[in-house]
Order: structure tokens, then sequence, then C-alpha cells
């Protein structure tokens, strides 16, 4: 899993409340196990007519944000099914900071497990963010995870909070393989030990 430490990109708002893992990719594109090729597809029903053209208005669509890299969200982001495709497309898209007033539980976790952090404001810090971000290219916004702080584009600055376990993982990509690789040497061992003393299992 990648490291998040420092992130400045442009940040893109995406104010509607209970954006669901269906809207953020639709139940079609859920065939695949694999975590990339998805980017394409977020958002689809809201990115694109069902002929498949552009919807110009849509946020990600705009020429300013589509290569942003940090989404400003209305509250209760990710609700709806478990899908872990949802953080997938995300990612895959290049965003890899969703800040919001809150979360649906499952898909906070699940972005955490997928190299994306996940910050939790309050509701008049968010509109802030949103106020920002709706300047365009010029909404470039700075996330450091080790200092637990927000730099808006005026240099205004926003603390947040994060579960220091959760910190820890993403400041040196680790994933749930991860740390399970970092006692490789006493699994490894214990794996000896066993088929030593116990060869017949």
């Amino acid at each position: 899993m990648e490291k998040f430490t420092v992130l400045t990109g442009v940040a893109a708002p995406l104010s509607m409340i209970n954006v669901d893992t269906d809207m953020i990719i639709p139940k079609q594109f859920l065939k695949t196990i694999k975590r990339t090729g998805l980017g394409k597809n977020l958002f689809d029903e809201m990115r694109y007519t069902p002929d498949g053209k552009e919807v110009a208005e849509f946020v990600l669509n705009r020429p300013a944000y589509r290569a942003a890299r940090i989404l400003v969200a209305g509250a209760n982001f990710g609700c709806g099914s478990s899908r872990e495709h949802a953080p997938w497309a995300i990612n895959d898209f290049g965003i890899r900071c969703i800040i919001a007033p809150s979360f649906a539980d499952i898909f906070f976790n699940n972005c955490f497990k997928n190299g994306i952090l996940p910050i939790v404001l309050p509701q008049e810090q968010v509109d802030k963010l949103l106020d920002d971000a709706e300047r365009g290219a010029n909404a470039v916004v700075t996330v450091d995870l080790e200092k637990q702080t927000i730099t808006g584009p005026d240099g205004g600055l926003i603390r947040f909070e994060v579960d220091p376990f959760r910190k820890h993982c993403l400041l040196n990509g680790l994933d749930d393989i991860g740390l399970t690789l970092q006692r490789e040497e006493k699994i490894s061992a214990f794996e000896d030990q066993r088929r030593t003393s116990t060869p017949w299992l």
C-alpha cells in the first residue's frame, strides 16, 4: 500500500449528503477483483449520460478538478452497501483524502485499508473547505498526516484527529497484509517448529 505522508493537490467540492457506495461505483462494475481500472467509472451515473457522454456540469468533469487529489464532501459519505470497490475506485481516480462531517462506518474503515485518509471535521470547517474548493485550479490544499493539519489556499490551518494506529499504518503504507508480514520471521519460526513437533499435520 502506498504511504500517506503529505498530500498537496486540488480539492474538489461535492457537497451532496448521503452519497452511497452505489453512487460512488455502480453495481455493474463490481465484477472485477482488481483494485485498478475502476477510476474511470467513479461516480459513473453522475459523470456520464446513459449513452456514455460526459456530464459537463459534474465536478470531476470540469477541467479544474480532473486531477483532484482531495474530495470535500457532505455528511454520511459512503453509506449503503459495504463494497470495497468504492475506495478502490476513489483511489484509482487519484483521490487520496476525503474530508466530510461524517462517514458510514464500513466505508470509513475500508478507506484506511486502501491508503485513503478520511477526515471528519465539524460542519463549519467543512463548509469553509467547500468554499475554498470552489476556486477551481486555485483550490490547492495540503494535508499533513504527521502534523494532522490541513492548510487551505489562503494559508489557513485546520487541525484534525485520527486514530494513532491508523495513522501509523498510513504513514508506513501498511495494510492488513503488510502488518502481518512485519511478523514474518516469527510466523516462519512457528511453522518450522510445528512441522518438527507435529509432522503428521
